[in-house]
């Protein structure tokens, strides 16, 4: 089978995987509602409380994991590409830690229980401050060592101020509200934040999507791309603002999610091959996959102790990578 051919094969099976979870999405959970009643609840303009479960919980549920595991997947395939770094995810960029930071503090000073959409907007807020600190220390003309050095800078002195908030906190629960949020998590989500985080991560990922051509020629070299006409300027940019845009705006509404961005790319690589403009879309769809299954296994595996979804994806993907690393290695020895 050709390589064209099989990336055109694993694009449709992810796309009919990705159709399938999302209708089990809407399907899945404690109310035990037949798959027809579902669906017509869904359409219905009764009120009734099926009709509630399936249009107010359900449903932006399914749509919020669909989008963050597209947008996580997406930038970590754009990124790793981009930086020319297998270990590069969307956290790198301290993007998430940042947008972490500004939710937490919106906690901390009482904003969140003031202001019913204080929290993701302070978490969206992070997130900027956290890109422009980052474009700013990496300049115009900085590389790709220079934006991991001030990623890595902007997370972890977000990382320490998110410390230093747990450990002033007023109180133990404040502070237990804190931790829960930082575990990542798709429960209790309406569509205010599916209208809230949605037009962000559409923005994000249009940037990205069309830097698949650009990211194929940065495989040969940033001299030799710049003399086949690639501008690096506008592909640090996209890359850079793309990913700050999509994964603030879930980070914002989800809370930090690891690992999906980081291992969805390795498991897809080798199917379609090392072209970044055939791996970027079925990373996409093999986000969404991810979360969405994962956000049905925290439903099945612990439906009365609200699993987080950061710890189940933490839980898998940390072995599963690890696994991936040994698999590298025996490979290369």
């Amino acid at each position: 089978m050709s390589d064209l051919a099989r990336y055109r094969l694993v694009a449709s099976i992810l796309a009919v995987a990705t159709v399938v979870l999302f209708l089990l999405s809407l399907t899945v959970g404690p109310a035990g509602i037949a798959f027809g009643d579902s669906m017509a609840a869904l359409f219905s303009d009764k009120g009734d409380g099926i009709a509630l479960i399936m249009q107010e919980i359900r449903l932006p549920r399914a749509i919020l994991g669909l989008m963050i595991g597209v947008t996580l997947g997406l930038s970590g395939a754009v990124l790793q590409g981009y930086l020319r770094n297998p270990l590069a995810e969307p956290g790198l960029l301290g993007i998430s830690a940042s947008a972490s930071l500004g939710a937490v503090l919106s906690i901390y000073t009482g904003l969140s229980a003031a202001f019913a959409l204080g929290l993701p907007l302070a978490a969206l807020a992070g997130a900027v401050i956290a890109v422009v600190v980052v474009q700013a220390m990496a300049g115009t003309r900085g590389g790709s060592l220079t934006i991991i050095l001030a990623g890595i800078a902007v997370t972890s002195f977000a990382g320490a101020m998110t410390s230093l908030a747990l450990n002033l906190s007023p109180n133990p629960f404040a502070a237990l509200e804190i931790m829960f949020w930082m575990l990542g998590s798709l429960t209790d989500r309406s569509m205010t934040h599916v209208w809230l985080a949605g037009p962000f991560i559409l923005a994000g990922c249009l940037m990205l999507a069309g830097l698949g051509r650009s990211l194929d020629a940065l495989t040969l070299g940033r001299d030799a791309a710049a003399s086949m006409g690639v501008d690096l300027r506008r592909v640090q940019f996209l890359a850079v603002f793309g990913t700050a845009a999509s994964i603030g705006a879930a980070t914002a509404v989800a809370g930090a999610i690891g690992f999906v961005g980081l291992v969805v790319p390795h498991i897809l690589r080798p199917l379609v091959g090392a072209k970044p403009s055939r791996l970027l879309p079925v990373s996409a769809l093999g986000g969404g996959c991810v979360l969405l299954s994962a956000d049905i296994l925290v439903r099945i595996i612990a439906p009365d102790r609200d699993l987080k979804l950061g710890v189940l994806t933490a839980i898998v993907g940390a072995p599963f990578f690890l696994w991936l690393v040994y698999k590298t290695r025996k490979e290369l020895a």
